[in-house]
């Protein structure tokens, strides 16, 4: 079914179609270009101006009856309808180039976006890695400031062991000379004394000079008691000697005798094939050990045993005295703690673990676990039990 044409065009069209015709065959079609355009112009498309055309040119031949003149005709209108499609054909042209190159742009333009996203994403982890940085290093400087705080407090509490240390020193060696002045040097003096007398003593009084003999002899006794105290005190002999278990024996006989506190040992015979490190650690742990229960614990009783659980020596220490509380720092002031905490140096030197358990007013067992094999022990403190020296 044809529509028809818009009026305002077909008119001009009709007009300058009738000219060209008119006019000689090589004349140019600058007319059919211009009708070209204002179909452009007037937005139509390439039907509606062969509508135009078709029309335009049944007007013509209608008009005209030769045959031969409308053969002519035709082939002239045929050129000038072709040449009045050109400027559509051109606008479809660049129409379509134009959305080639608006495709391209929208292709490239996507890829971009991918891109950009993809970018974006990238930089949002990196964001989350750099917050990441940030708090771990937030926290290791708030860790590297806590530590410089406890390197410096540990600092000052091994200035003031320090300080201790060498005042418990000097103490010791204070005791030792007022000793060998007080007790040795004057005992010499007086064997001294009497063997001068006994120079110029009358010798018919036999009975007489027997008796300051023997009174002599008991002071060289006690002299030589009290050297072989410091002796034992500083080394035992008896420990290279014959052993830990003689050795032990000896100190604890001596002890009690000192202190008036029962001291009970029980041990393995097998301790003695420990190396001489580990006994000698044995040896001092105990030695001091009681030490502080004679000083400190107002104890009756004290017991010690040794034990040998798998690849490893066990000693637990008690006392029934009053007790203390553990949970005060190691290095406190009072001077008590440097026992303990010579005890735990020497313990922890040869790889072992070092526990005090205790309470005001209730019984105080120490405990050290120390490797035989070179293996590092860490026995975790026992619950509190009742103490083995107390009888119901």
């Amino acid at each position: 079914m044809k529509t028809k044409s818009p009026p305002s065009l077909l008119p001009g069209y009709l007009l300058a179609l009738r000219k060209h015709l008119k006019l000689p065959p090589s004349t140019g079609l600058q007319a059919a270009r211009r009708q070209g355009l204002r179909a452009i112009a007037a937005g139509l498309e390439t039907l509606d101006l062969a509508r135009i055309h078709e029309e335009a040119l049944i007007t013509l031949v209608l008009t005209d009856s030769s045959r031969r003149s409308n053969d002519g005709l035709l082939r002239r209108a045929s050129a000038f309808f072709a040449e009045a499609l050109t400027p559509i054909e051109e606008t479809h042209r660049g129409a379509r180039e134009a959305n080639a190159q608006l495709k391209l742009t929208v292709e490239t333009l996507t890829l971009r976006t991918v891109e950009l996203a993809s970018t974006n994403d990238e930089l949002k982890c990196e964001i989350l890695q750099r917050k990441s940085v940030e708090d771990s290093l937030r926290i290791s400087e708030q860790t590297s400031s806590e530590l410089l705080i406890k390197s410096r407090n540990f600092q000052e509490e091994l200035r003031h062991l320090s300080r201790q240390l060498l005042s418990a020193q000097e103490e010791e060696r204070k005791r030792i000379s007022r000793e060998l002045h007080d007790v040795v040097a004057q005992t010499l003096t007086s064997i001294n004394i009497r063997l001068s007398s006994l120079q110029f003593a009358n010798t018919a009084n036999i009975k007489e000079m027997r008796k300051k003999i023997a009174a002599t002899q008991r002071m060289v006794i006690k002299s030589v008691g009290i050297v072989h105290r410091f002796a034992r005190d500083l080394r035992p002999a008896v420990l290279d000697d014959l052993g830990l278990i003689p050795a032990l024996q000896a100190y604890l006989k001596d002890f009690m005798a000192r202190t008036g506190i029962r001291t009970e040992l029980i041990t393995f015979a097998d301790v003695e094939k420990l190396s001489s490190a580990l006994k000698t650690v044995l040896y001092r742990v105990v030695q001091e050990a009681l030490t502080n229960i004679a000083r400190h614990s107002g104890a009756s009783r004290a017991k010690v045993s040794i034990s040998k659980p798998k690849a490893a020596v066990h000693m637990e220490i008690h006392d029934n005295g009053k007790g203390f509380n553990v949970e005060d720092p190691v290095f406190s002031k009072r001077k008590k703690r440097l026992g303990l905490l010579g005890m735990r140096e020497r313990v922890e030197m040869v790889g072992g673990a070092f526990c005090v358990e205790s309470e005001p007013g209730q019984m105080t067992n120490l405990m050290i676990t120390i490797p035989d094999k070179k293996q590092v022990v860490r026995p975790v403190p026992q619950k509190r039990r009742k103490n083995p020296l107390l009888r119901p």
